[in-house]
């Protein structure tokens, strides 16, 4: 979506009707994930993609048809040996596609919200009814519960409040999913299947103190999706040519940037100063913050140290014990990269639960989000 986002605004912005063909679901090898979007507007002019070219042409004829008052309808490709010059997927995946048109004036008024938080980095999800007892095509716009109620409906109070719910849970774990339900909202039930599309911001990372080591792990937060902030308070170390994959590098004393800066349930602060006279008072304004991970390098004298300046300022066991420190896992870590591995590690294990052992010495589910 994020691709395609400016042309999205700027039809709904001039009351342009188009049709929006999402992939809802994936099953094998496929050219793209859940979310993928391509646009047919009423002009016949096509923007994005959802499999690089092989299913295309068909899905423009499906959504022709749809803008042209045939209703909503998911439709699915795949390939076999008899179909392999067919319509289908040369990677012999399937994908399953949503097409819905935006036509009406409040359709697309209601679009052009969706796309204008989306555009601003707002935290968004959108439910819409697949299949089953509820209007295909019907469509729920979420918002974190502290921004404001849901707006839309996909037929009933409690279908909508069941969704919503699940809905925030996603967002908060920027994952998109297929979610089922009974009619009117029962868990455990296959009655309405709903596809719940999220739109998060990337987490941040803030890493203090620009040293090798910080310039690693900014290059490994890049590479896990974080969006990387480098802050130091020494301008001669503090500089683009240092810190090149990171977001942005500021150059200010980190607690008071922390103290001035946003930070969420997601964010990872790094802090790999060891030094008192900022690790302190940035250990403080941390704490404060409802950040996912706090993770602090030093030795375990340092360590020990820290916690020791840490009560004497006033900080209770509670909430030192959030602190990863020393930081990271123990994979026998000597570079600044294979540091930055290990706390690397050590975030994915806060993330997801995991046990920070070998596979080969467990049993069970391998992914910690999967019940079997």
């Amino acid at each position: 979506m994020r691709d395609i986002l400016p042309d999205l605004r700027a039809r709904c912005a001039d009351g342009v009707p188009l049709a929006l063909a999402t992939v809802v679901a994936v099953h094998g090898s496929a050219p793209r994930d859940p979310g993928a979007v391509m646009a047919v507007d009423a002009a016949g002019t096509v923007v994005g993609s959802v499999s690089g070219g092989c299913v295309e042409g068909d899905l423009y004829e499906v959504a022709r048809e749809v803008l042209a008052g045939a209703g909503p309808r998911v439709v699915a490709y795949g390939i076999s040996d008899d179909e392999a010059f067919g319509v289908g997927l040369t990677c012999g995946g399937t994908i399953e596609v949503l097409v819905r048109a935006y036509v009406s004036p409040a359709e697309l008024a209601d679009l052009g919200a969706l796309l204008d938080l989306i555009a601003a980095d707002r935290p968004v999800a959108e439910a819409t009814v697949l299949s089953g007892a509820a209007e295909t095509g019907a469509r729920l716009v979420v918002r974190p519960a502290d921004a404001g109620p849901a707006t839309g409906t996909l037929g009933s109070g409690g279908l909508d409040a069941a969704v919503a719910d699940d809905a925030r849970g996603l967002l908060a774990q920027g994952h998109t999913a297929i979610q089922w339900y009974g009619a009117h909202g029962q868990r455990r039930m296959q009655e309405v299947a709903v596809f719940i599309r999220t739109y998060a911001p990337p987490p941040r990372m803030l890493v203090f103190g620009a040293i090798d080591h910080a310039a690693a792990t900014a290059r490994i937060g890049s590479f896990l999706g974080y969006r990387v902030t480098v802050c130091d308070a020494r301008p001669a170390f503090a500089t683009r040519e240092r810190f090149p994959t990171a977001d942005e590098v500021v150059r200010a004393w980190p607690h008071t940037y922390l103290e001035s800066t946003e930070v969420d349930a997601r964010t990872v602060i790094c802090v790999l100063t060891h030094d008192p006279k900022f690790d302190v008072p940035l250990l403080l304004a941390a704490l404060r913050t409802p950040a996912a991970y706090i993770g602090v390098m030093g030795s375990r004298r340092t360590h020990h140290d820290r916690l020791a300046r840490l009560r004497e300022a006033g900080a209770n066991e509670a909430a030192l014990s959030r602190l990863a420190s020393p930081v990271g896992l123990d994979l026998g870590a000597r570079t600044p990269e294979e540091t930055a591995v290990s706390i690397a590690a050590e975030v994915i294990q806060h993330r997801w639960g995991g046990t920070g052992r070998p596979l080969g010495e467990l049993t069970g589910a391998i992914h910690h989000d999967e019940t079997s």
